[in-house]
């Protein structure tokens, strides 16, 4: 049986290691930076996606952008921290946000798609994971 051995530098274990008590604390500190970019990107979408070009004049209130938020960081039963971006509910009119925002991503019979979603995630990709760094070696740093 073949046996390997890998030794890391003294500096990095003890940084793990300090670390190693408090990702409790520093992981949603670090997912809620990370979701704050994709939350603005896709509130910019969604911004430029809601009554423009309809044939009809738009009747939006406003209600579904200001219901989209951020949740706070929680910790799964697998272990796994998880920030969510999506729409709270219900609204003042009996129907659900997330059936509109549905609709405004995919459209329907007559209404065009508009996608803001997709878009979002995906240009928001990169700046998340930049953010999400950055704060990471921040938090590393305090210890």
């Amino acid at each position: 049986m073949a046996k390997v051995s890998v030794k890391m530098p003294d500096e990095f274990l003890l940084r793990i290691s300090r670390l190693g008590d408090q990702i409790d604390v520093i992981a949603p500190r670090v997912l809620e930076v990370g979701g704050k970019v994709v939350l603005e990107k896709v509130k910019g979408n969604l911004r430029t996606a809601i009554g423009k070009g309809t044939k009809h004049p738009s009747r939006t209130t406003g209600e579904l952008l200001s219901s989209l938020g951020l949740s706070e960081a929680k910790q799964d039963r697998d272990g796994n921290f998880n920030v969510k971006v999506g729409f709270a509910e219900p609204r003042s009119d009996g129907e659900s946000n997330a059936k509109i925002a549905n609709i405004i991503e995919y459209g329907k019979h007559g209404q065009p798609a508009k996608p803001f979603l997709r878009p979002a995630r995906t240009a928001s990709r990169k700046p998340c994971t930049e953010a999400m760094i950055a704060k990471l070696e921040e938090e590393i740093g305090k210890l």
